[in-house]
């Protein structure tokens, strides 16, 4: 049996075959987990708030009634255990269900169910070199009486005994530097698992200190580890969003990566112009490039080039920022670290190689501002790329600097040309935050605070200044196409502007507060999203219209950091004109809580079937003799068709309806319900009279023109078959094969036996 559990305080019972809930029981409190047992199947346990006290937990027993309904009341509750951590990997239970133990802080509470004894535990809160004592996760053996506890110090602790209040004893396991952060046992109870933030699975055999096996470099601190039912695989799932699964051997099988998940996304949300794939933060120290399409890495960029230390309150180098040329062929990135006194910075410039498809280091530039590096960008001029190619960074050491190509005049270096400041550029002594090219790059704006400067990209003369007070600029961003004369900024104090740079004046002003702004490299149309009254809204314009083409208030609860235009491979075909500013590219968010969004104006049908969430079964499953033996009939099936020269309708259909691949490449667990799904399922199978095949409007005319006939009329039978049978092949094109008297005859047997008894099944 399946149960769920709801925030609305609701547990679900539901059906594997319709994939719709069967009972609905109401508990009327805020659920945070939910525990079901084998050995307990009229009942479920849950974590609630308790009553009148803030962030104290109960774990309740919830008697599942067998009344007659869909909707049931659940009205008898009893506390089980009182003062729980709401987190599942605090809360276990023992043996066969005998029990259920929960760690909080420095306190172990176990509590039998057949005795209805309550025993409580605790250890010292001296604190130790490593941390402290305080628990942080919990685990039951599955045959014996032994509870694993881990410690934020490192330590593993094996209670025994705790059936009695003194006389229970405890050993001690200790090879994490850190905090412990889940436990599991084998099934048979021999081996004990552990994680931590070393990114290293240990291995316990026997509950011995001295007998464990190590599986390193897993990638990221592992969060959760979970045991196959058969215990022939082991799941870990780690804080940056990957699963990686692990055979009994402590061997690596597979690891289930899609977007990556950081401790703090710096460098924002940024397209490579070469694969379209979104780059950002990754591993520490490491870009990663994320396919939209497939939803996987294409790989991981190390740009700090330097082993990470998993240890908190230590400064570490980190990746900030980043930028691509117009091609791809040159990425510029900043990496820095924070000091007492002044921050370690490193400004870096990657040339693609062919030959490898990669990125190459080909310039190392050491401090390059004197403060924090704000913004960088380079100009997008595509035919101009290799000649007069300019990087322009903006610090806080309140200047922007220009970097341009030089040719390499060390004999020694192997690459031939190199990057070097060419211009230096202030204003006023304010700060430098933002900085981007016009659409033809003969201009480039520069905020000051609260000033937009204008520069000449040749001669570096400054054109105009623009300010709206109060507020510093938040965004700038250039119009493009025929919006091009026009210069957006946005103000910390929620001001929208809009420039005409021909006539140096303000041309309009909205009062909104934009967190993002960001322009589409391949239209007209500006997205600017707004944080007001704790949502996020979505707001599309053009710089030359008054109005908005497109508002979508309340798109999401969390803050929207970042976000970007991807080109799509081809322009889509869009009915609505309220959506056309999504017909060349696509509008992706990432939120404070990092997670990747879009609009979509498809409708759910079709978003079923995107090739990111198809699943390839042939290539990921085992081979079986199911498989196999599938596999083979399909193969017999498609040559049987081929050699008869026949027009598989079935197939056309059943291959191209969305429904179709839905249900044959998505896994189980995330399909919509049967009921959504049938309908169109099939209306897929349906075929309309107008796209009869050839053979079945033969079948239709040679029905109409028989008639009942004698068997001794058999040769003239079949002369008239061959004429109407042959026609209809004649117009496919194809050649008929030429069948034998006897076979025709056994044809015409067959075609004349009654068939409707079938109908009553």
């Amino acid at each position: 049996q399946l149960y769920s559990s709801s925030l609305d305080g609701s547990i679900k019972l539901w059906d594997f075959m319709d994939g719709i809930p069967i009972k609905t029981f109401t508990v009327g409190s805020k659920l945070l987990a939910l525990y079901a047992l084998a050995s307990c199947e009229d009942s479920v346990f849950v974590v609630v708030p308790k009553t009148g006290e803030r962030d104290t937990f109960q774990l309740v027993s919830v008697k599942l009634a067998k009344a007659a309904g869909q909707d049931v009341e659940a009205k008898e509750l009893s506390v089980v255990l009182d003062g729980v951590d709401a987190s599942q990997k605090r809360i276990a239970f023992g043996r066969e269900g005998e029990y259920v133990a929960s760690v909080k802080e420095v306190n172990l509470q176990v509590y039998f169910f057949k005795q209805k004894q309550l025993n409580r535990f605790s250890v010292s809160t001296m604190k130790t070199k490593s941390g402290n004592n305080h628990f942080t996760c919990i685990a039951c053996h599955p045959t014996e009486d032994c509870i694993a506890t881990g410690h934020a110090d490192g330590k593993i602790r094996l209670w025994r005994n705790f059936y009695h209040k003194k006389e229970y004893t405890f050993s001690t396991l200790h090879w994490h530097h850190d905090t412990v952060m889940d436990l599991a046992f084998s099934m048979e109870g021999t081996n004990l698992l552990s994680g931590g933030v070393e990114s290293v699975l240990v291995l316990w055999h026997n509950e011995s200190d001295c007998q464990k096996d190590f599986l390193p470099r897993l990638g990221s601190a592992i969060e959760y580890i979970s045991m196959s039912s058969d215990g022939a695989l082991c799941c870990t799932l780690h804080t940056d969003n990957r699963i990686t699964i692990i055979n009994s051997n402590l061997r690596f099988c597979k690891s289930i990566q899609g977007l990556i998940k950081c401790m703090n996304v710096k460098t924002g949300l940024v397209v490579d112009p070469r694969t379209k794939a979104l780059v950002l933060n990754g591993e520490p120290g490491h870009l990663q490039f994320y396919c939209l399409q497939s939803d996987q890495q294409l790989f991981s960029l190390d740009i700090v080039q330097r082993q990470y230390i998993h240890q908190a309150g230590l400064n570490q180098a980190d990746l900030v920022k980043v930028a691509f040329s117009a091609q791809g062929k040159w990425l510029a990135t900043v990496e820095e670290r924070e000091e007492v006194t002044d921050p370690e910075l490193q400004l870096k410039l990657w040339f693609y190689d062919e030959e490898t498809q990669s990125y190459k280091l080909n310039t190392r530039i050491n401090t390059p501002h004197d403060d924090h590096i704000t913004d960088m960008c380079f100009r997008d001029m595509d035919e101009l790329e290799d000649d007069s190619l300019i990087l322009v960074t903006a610090g806080r050491d309140c200047v922007f600097k220009v970097w341009v190509m030089v040719e390499d005049t060390d004999p020694e270096a192997q690459q031939s040309v190199s990057w070097s400041c060419d211009f230096v550029g202030s204003y006023h002594n304010y700060q430098a935050t933002n900085c981007c090219f016009s659409e033809d790059g003969s201009l480039l704006a520069v905020s000051f605070e609260e000033t937009v400067t204008v520069w000449d990209s040749v001669t570096w003369d400054l054109k105009c200044t623009f300010c709206h007070p109060p507020g510093k600029i938040r965004n700038i961003c250039f119009g493009r196409l025929t919006c091009s004369k026009y210069l957006i900024g946005a103000t910390d104090h929620g001001f929208l502007c809009c420039w005409n740079l021909l006539s140096c004046a303000l041309e309009w002003s909205a009062h909104l507060n934009v967190s993002v702004l960001q322009p589409d490299p391949l239209s007209e149309h500006i997205a600017a999203v707004s944080w007001l009254s704790k949502e996020s809204s979505l707001f599309v314009f053009k710089p030359n219209e008054p109005q908005p083409v497109y508002i979508q208030r309340n798109l999401c609860k969390e803050k929207i950091q970042f976000a970007a235009f991807v080109p799509r491979d081809e322009p889509e075909m869009i009915g609505s004109e309220k959506y056309l500013w999504l017909r060349r590219s696509q509008l992706f968010f990432l939120t404070d809580t990092q997670e990747l969004m879009t609009l979509s104006m498809k409708s759910l049908e079709e978003r079923l079937t995107l090739s990111s969430k198809q699943l390839a079964v042939e290539e990921s499953l085992p081979v079986t003799p199911f498989s196999l033996l599938l596999g083979k009939h399909r193969h017999q099936q498609s040559q049987e068709d081929i050699d008869l020269g026949r027009l598989v309708v079935r197939n056309k259909h059943g291959r191209d309806s969305p429904a179709v691949k839905e249900l044959l490449h998505t896994p189980a667990h995330v399909l919509p319900s049967a009921s959504f799904l049938c309908p169109i399922f099939i209306n897929s199978l349906l075929i309309s009279k107008e796209n009869k095949s050839a053979e079945e409007v033969a079948d239709e005319v040679e029905m109409e023109s028989q008639k009942p006939e004698d068997d001794s009329d058999e040769e003239k039978d079949v002369t008239e078959m061959e004429q109407e049978d042959t026609c209809p092949m004649e117009l496919l094109g194809e050649m008929t094969c030429k069948l034998s008297k006897s076979q025709e005859k056994e044809l015409r047997k067959i075609r004349k036996m009654d068939y409707s008894w079938v109908s009553a099944f």
